[in-house]
């Protein structure tokens, strides 16, 4: 139960009235103001207009559809964590739907528990952002890689890497576990703070956009792959 947090504001972008109606009630009795949108150009509006703590997002809606409303959201700027709720369940589904610019995707038809297992883990993640901390080291190296996770930038050999938030938490566990073999249970875990299907190919999708932006561009290669174990940061 979240009735002890201060109330958590949730945009709901959903096409299906019994679905709305699911969600809403079921969010509502956890204490979450909902409020709704039955299509992507409303949904986009109220979500450039008005402030929420979590954007709850189909794909498959009128007007504008939820990857199309989710890019817009992040052109923006608006940080919102974006959380799809879609029948479309491809791994290539799931990987547009993130590069998009989500924080979570959830299949439908899906368990009420594991909605509230995702927000939760939303919200534990962006509490963990806002808490204040001990001072850590905040500048990360391999090679002439730099990721300095106070400012959010990352470079190589003095030149920007432009990194998604998703691409970004990646290359930060990699680099924190430099020299240590992480499969993709370990990134899933600590990338998305929740289990996906195992079955999914989104890390490796992911690992392949890392490789186009650190390692295309040189010769000394840092991302590397251990066939049927994970992948590993290393200077080779």
């Amino acid at each position: 139960m979240f009735k002890s947090r201060n109330i958590i504001s949730i945009l709901l972008i959903e096409d299906e009235p019994d679905v709305v109606d699911f969600v809403k009630k079921g969010l509502g009795e956890e204490s979450f103001e909902v409020s709704s949108a039955l299509n992507g150009f409303d949904g986009l509006e109220m979500a450039l207009n008005n402030q929420y703590d979590i954007v709850l997002l189909d794909i498959m809606i009128p007007e504008k559809n939820g990857i199309e409303v989710c890019k817009e959201i992040r052109r923006h700027g608006i940080q919102t964590p974006i959380l799809f709720l879609t029948a479309l369940n491809t791994p290539d589904n799931i990987a547009l739907g993130l590069n998009s610019g989500a924080d979570d995707y959830l299949v439908k038809p899906f368990k009420f528990n594991e909605l509230i297992a995702r927000i939760g883990a939303i919200l534990r993640r962006l509490n963990m952002e806002k808490m204040p901390t001990q001072k850590t080291k905040a500048k990360y190296y391999i090679s002439n890689l730099v990721l300095d996770d106070d400012a959010k930038k990352v470079s190589r050999n003095g030149k920007d890497i432009i990194l998604t938030a998703t691409e970004y938490r990646l290359l930060f566990v990699l680099l924190k576990n430099k020299g240590k073999v992480l499969s993709r249970i370990d990134l899933l875990e600590s990338v998305w703070d929740i289990n996906f299907n195992v079955g999914t190919n989104v890390v490796d999708v992911y690992i392949n956009y890392l490789r186009k932006k650190v390692d295309a561009d040189f010769d000394k290669k840092l991302i590397h792959t251990m066939v049927g174990m994970g992948y590993i940061l290393k200077e080779v």
